[in-house]
């Protein structure tokens, strides 16, 4: 009997990028508001997995406006269309409820600067340079002038003296006439 409700859990199980508590996701997921339906996106901090196999969840944090908002979703739920991971956590708990009396910056999680697999966030930034770089024309190298400057003797003032000790050795640019 077991072996025949996990045949059938194996056929709906989603593949999905790994992620984990501390990570930033952003869900994609379809909202049925009467008749109709639209993609809602839900961007935050995970704080919590739980659960294994099918009846697997996870909830996200975000801040909005000033109010905590969170929001518990199944892993494997047909209503979530994409799952992103936007940036990995440097965490030490599976379970981040601390952040849930912290406000502000002091509910920020530190990024990791290691660990970002490929295929979870460098493949969606590689498509859209391919698709920048297919229709654009090469970039110019920038044009730099080598001429050299031709260094503007220093004028005396109305006294007779020079215009300054601190800067009497540096180059002037001429001036236009008009006080800016």
């Amino acid at each position: 009997m077991t072996t025949i409700i996990e045949s059938i859990e194996q056929r709906q199980l989603r593949q999905l990028p790994r992620f984990q508590g501390g990570d930033r996701v952003r869900v994609h997921f379809q909202v049925v508001e009467g008749t109709r339906r639209r993609t809602q996106v839900f961007e935050g901090i995970v704080i919590a997995r739980q659960g294994s196999g099918l009846r697997e969840t996870f909830t996200v944090r975000k801040q909005s406006f000033g109010v905590g908002v969170e929001r518990t979703f199944p892993v494997h739920s047909p209503k979530i269309e994409r799952l992103e991971v936007m940036a990995r956590g440097a965490v030490r708990r599976a379970k981040l409820y601390y952040l849930r009396g912290r406000v502000g910056k002091r509910a920020r999680v530190a990024e990791r600067r290691w660990g970002i697999d490929s295929a979870a966030v460098l493949a969606p930034q590689e498509e859209a340079e391919a698709v920048d770089s297919g229709g654009a024309a090469q970039e110019e190298a920038p044009v730099v002038d080598t001429a050299p400057a031709e260094p503007e003797e220093a004028a005396p003032d109305a006294d007779g003296g020079d215009q300054g000790s601190a800067d009497a050795g540096e180059e002037r640019e001429p001036s236009s006439g008009g006080s800016s």
